[in-house]
């Protein structure tokens, strides 16, 4: 016995204490390196989980009325100027912290007015653009709940609601990118589908075309029993009286202001 104590020196301790001291030492060894690096991914995780006195929530009643708002549900919130609509979002996480104050975590839906490009003829008046902007806000300035339908579901709707939206984009808002970057054409104007625009279907090559790119008005359409393009004309068809024009039935559908995509 020399009278000295023996003691278990902790490795990282005593390196990072002669690293203080301008002391050249040897590297930690490999052991010492790994139980360090697990560690750091102890804290992170740690970090990474709900804040400390926060909880995830399934659900919110939205203040004043009896609907209940889910993860995964689109809302209608309320935005700082009263004169604008209301912004829609998505819902991907709710939490509540110890006093009780809701906040959710959305993923915004853009109207096409407020993307870089702006609004285009082509947009449809409830449509939207599913973006990359991510935010979190008080579950208070949720207004009302909506239906964000996919495109073909939307054109599927035999009446659409002031709650019904559709959406065929995804959008990235910092650069103004839309995916998917590009959509099929119609009519002579060669124009993606409105689903808000009346168009009549040729009976001869198919395509759907506006009523006014084929020089009739939205009234003449309707009164057509069917249609052929002019390329689908020939010189019998030409001579005939404009009364003639041949826009399909009615019945079948294939005149209308929200057409079934083909």
């Amino acid at each position: 016995m020399d009278g000295r104590l023996d003691v278990e020196v902790d490795p990282i301790l005593l390196h990072l204490q002669l690293l203080s001291k301008d002391i050249i030492v040897r590297p930690l060894d490999k052991r010492a390196r790994e139980n360090e690096r697990a560690r750091e991914r102890a804290r992170a995780s740690l970090m990474a989980k709900t804040k400390p006195g926060r909880k995830d929530l399934d659900s919110y009643n939205i203040k004043g009325t009896n609907k209940v708002v889910k993860v995964g549900d689109c809302v209608l919130m309320r935005p700082a100027d009263s004169e604008k609509p209301p912004y829609v979002a998505r819902v991907e996480k709710i939490e509540a912290d110890h006093r009780n104050n809701v906040k959710v975590r959305v993923r915004w839906y853009y109207r096409p007015e407020e993307s870089i490009g702006g609004r285009r003829q082509f947009h449809g008046a409830k449509e939207l653009f599913l973006s990359d902007h991510y935010d979190v806000q008080s579950a208070h300035t949720i207004e009302g709940k909506c239906v964000v339908h996919s495109f073909k579901n939307y054109t599927k709707l035999e009446n659409v609601g002031a709650e019904d939206y559709f959406c065929r984009f995804e959008y990235k808002a910092a650069t103004g990118g839309f995916t998917p970057d590009r959509v099929a054409v119609y009519c002579k104007c060669e124009m993606p589908y409105n689903p808000d625009d009346l168009m009549v279907q040729c009976e001869g090559c198919k395509d759907w075309f506006h009523p006014s790119c084929m020089g009739m008005t939205i009234e003449q359409a309707k009164k057509l029993d069917n249609f052929l393009c002019s390329d689908c004309v020939s010189e019998d068809d030409a001579k005939r009286s404009p009364n003639s024009f041949p826009v399909a039935p009615l019945s079948e559908t294939k005149v209308e202001s929200k057409r079934r995509k083909r």
